[in-house]
């Protein structure tokens, strides 16, 4: 690869990738998210090779694997470009048919359409099936045009102009000012202004300044961080190089997961194509700015995604959360000022820089700007990543987009926020999506996982189901969060087995806001959210259980 040394060298580059690619050649996109893969998309992709092997395509087709399309119910994707043509559920039997009728005889294959359900319609395009088109997919739309292990594919579409723009068009001040204006709030659970924490950390008076990744990503039934990051993780890299730029930091970190091979395998890639292309290192683009990345791999625990603790362990000591009247963005790895934005955060800097404040400010409500992604799991037609403008209803984010509760069964309650967010009934699903919306009906938005639930789901069940969860999480160092948690599931336990008494549920709750407001850090704090919620929307099933020894669900 031949390091780019100006502005100029990088849109010579790109235009020769452009060049160099015939946009009427057909492409065989498959996704290799990791969905996809355990449904057999693998051997998908070894099909198709072969088969144009076969027929001797290998200069006229092109195969490409991609990252997560987001629609996972339907696995493995497959979209045929030029025509855009989305094939579902494709299997190694399909592919002899895919490549001689529609690339070769340039037919569609009824079959593996999208049908509506209500209609009977076969849709042929991805971008008009239901599932996308009432998304928004700013950030992750792109999956599907990119082999995540492909730097070009990332330059071919624009990639590191916004890079290029910062660091040549703009002051660090005038970048910081730009993700201020913007009111980019955190994606990673408390939406704090990003544009305040980057300052925060540019003023601390230490000369070292460090920026970090948080891909940890460890709760129950969230996977969008993954499915970016894994499918497009130069548009991470990217934010994070820019925020280093506005911040002054000359070190970053990436800290994840050391359970997601794909993930940490793509994460490698990119960083050695962006440093061959000059792009990350010593002098990117030859502007005199010097950034280089680290990655961090966690030890398995829930806790070390917590902004403290995600510290100590990348300085190589055990994971425990610490008091917060010293921010870790004044004081975090080895005492050093240190800023900590989620995979989502960092992915929408490229955009707001090339795109400006005024047009991430217009989508959204007026205290929540941009899109989101969430996970949609559990008791749902549609289960997959979602991007949608903030401010868009749960209703239309469950039934719209989700296609709703599958086999005629009602909505009963959706799960929001992972182990330290809540459960809400059916009868708030037109609350927006929102960070203070949300958190005002006592589900905190946290990083976006959705896990819904149907008529036969007791919410006493969740409850203890994630109380089990942070019971075997929790670091212990505090004595309301180790005890308090271990003494809620204790009590949950014993309704759910037909042990309950009368003034369970009033311990519960004098529990909960023990434990919420002593514990020392996020994962103590927000221990009793599902715990006060179910009893907030669904309390009659907590008295049926100790009156009658049973849930109605």
């Amino acid at each position: 690869m031949p390091r780019i040394n100006s502005p100029a060298e990088l849109e010579e580059l790109r235009k020769d990738i452009l060049l160099k690619r015939d946009q009427n050649k057909p492409c065989i996109a498959v996704c290799t998210g990791t969905g996809c893969l355990a449904l057999g998309a693998a051997n998908v992709v070894t099909a198709f090779k072969e088969e144009i092997k076969k027929q001797g395509l290998e200069a006229k087709v092109d195969v490409r694997e991609t990252g997560c399309p987001g629609f996972c119910e339907r696995g493995p994707l497959t979209v045929i470009y030029p025509e855009e043509i989305c094939y579902l559920q494709v299997q190694p039997d399909d592919v002899e048919e895919i490549v001689s009728q529609t690339i070769l005889a340039k037919k569609v294959i009824d079959r593996l359409l999208y049908v509506d359900p209500i209609t009977g319609e076969k849709i042929v395009h991805e971008s008009e099936i239901p599932f996308y088109k009432n998304q928004m997919r700013l950030l992750i739309g792109n999956n599907t045009k990119i082999d995540p292990k492909s730097i070009d594919d990332y330059l071919a579409l624009g990639g590191y102009s916004a890079l290029s723009k910062s660091l040549f068009e703009m002051t660090p001040e005038q970048v910081l000012e730009e993700i201020k204006k913007a009111n980019l709030r955190g994606r990673g659970g408390g939406g704090f202004p990003a544009g305040m924490k980057w300052e925060t950390t540019r003023n601390a008076p230490e000369e070292v300044k460090y920026v970090i990744v948080n891909a940890h990503e460890g709760e129950p039934g969230a996977f969008m961080d993954r499915a970016l990051f894994t499918g497009n993780p130069h548009s991470v890299l990217e934010g994070l190089i820019i925020g280093a730029y506005a911040i002054g930091s000359h070190q970053g970190y990436i800290y994840t997961r050391h359970d997601t091979p794909q993930l940490i395998d793509n994460i490698a890639i990119a960083l050695t194509q962006a440093k061959e292309y000059g792009l990350l290192g010593e002098n990117i683009l030859g502007s005199g700015f010097s950034f280089n990345v680290e990655v961090h791999l966690d030890i398995g625990i829930f806790v070390s995604g917590e902004s403290s603790a995600l510290m100590k362990a990348i300085e190589g000591r055990t994971p425990e959360p610490r008091p917060k009247y010293i921010h870790t963005s004044v004081s975090g790895i080895w005492e050093k000022p240190s800023n900590l934005n989620n995979v989502e955060t960092w992915a929408n800097v490229p955009p707001i820089i090339n795109r400006g404040s005024e047009w991430f400010s217009s989508i959204g409500t007026e205290q929540s700007k941009g899109t989101k992604l969430i996970s949609l799991a559990g008791n749902i037609s549609n289960t997959g990543v979602v991007e949608v403008p903030m401010g868009t209803s749960l209703r239309k984010v469950i039934y719209d987009i989700g296609g709703g509760i599958p086999n005629g069964k009602k909505l009963k309650a959706v799960h929001i926020g992972g182990p330290l967010g809540g459960s809400i009934p059916e009868s708030l699903l037109d609350t927006p999506v929102d960070f203070d919306e949300l958190a005002k009906v006592g589900a905190p938005m946290g990083a976006g996982g959705m896990i819904i639930m149907d008529e036969d789901t007791c919410m006493v069940d969740v409850a203890r189901y994630f109380l089990n969860f942070l019971t075997d999480e929790s670091c212990g160092k505090c004595v309301p969060c180790r005890e308090g948690i271990r003494q809620m599931l204790k009590i949950l336990t014993n309704i759910t087995e037909g042990r309950g008494k009368e003034g369970d549920i009033e311990l519960l709750e004098e529990l909960s806001e023990v434990t919420r407001d002593a514990s020392l850090c996020a994962l103590g704090g927000g221990a009793s959210n599902p715990i006060l919620t179910t009893i907030r929307y669904f309390r009659d099933e907590y008295e049926a259980y100790i009156k009658e020894k049973k849930c109605p669900a």
